[in-house]
């Protein structure tokens, strides 16, 4: 999680375009294309600590607790681990969601990576289908925004 001292970045290792974080019109910060990219290209790995779903409970519990429930930060990476991107996270944790994203997220042997659905215009914010099942707001701004980042099982 940034601080008031921690500016987010992205790693430029794990990334395979230029990219970089900003404001964001959705949420606070986002990331956005330092180049155009291509369809169908692998963007950049989402990374983070691996940890059990006991731990990413207990996790979101202490951030409900801080006041800050509506940022997490975990992704799934199969049915026992999760990553948490807000410790030793690439700056994939910072795309925000999007009810007609750019992007789709993939599982490869063992790690998660981001490829773009479309041409990615430079300037354009980086954004991916969460496909929460929960009740979380939605702030996209999509012309095909559902209002909600849920999905319906």
């Amino acid at each position: 999680m940034p601080t008031k001292h921690h500016v987010p970045r992205v790693n430029p290792k794990l990334a395979y375009f230029k990219l970089c974080i900003g404001r964001s019109r959705i949420e606070r910060y986002g990331v956005f294309a330092g180049e155009a990219i291509p369809p169908r290209k692998r963007v950049i790995q989402y990374t983070g600590e691996r940890i059990g779903e006991r731990e990413a409970m207990r996790r979101a519990v202490r951030m409900i607790r801080a006041g800050i429930a509506g940022r997490t930060y975990t992704v799934r990476l199969n049915r026992h681990t999760k990553l948490d991107g807000s410790v030793k996270g690439s700056g994939a944790e910072f795309i925000n969601h999007s009810c007609d994203p750019n992007l789709s997220m993939r599982r490869i042997r063992g790690h998660i990576f981001l490829y773009s659905f479309r041409e990615i215009r430079a300037g354009e914010e980086l954004t991916v289908d969460y496909g929460f099942h929960c009740s979380c707001p939605c702030r996209c701004g999509a012309p095909k925004c559902t209002g909600t980042m849920c999905h319906v099982t």
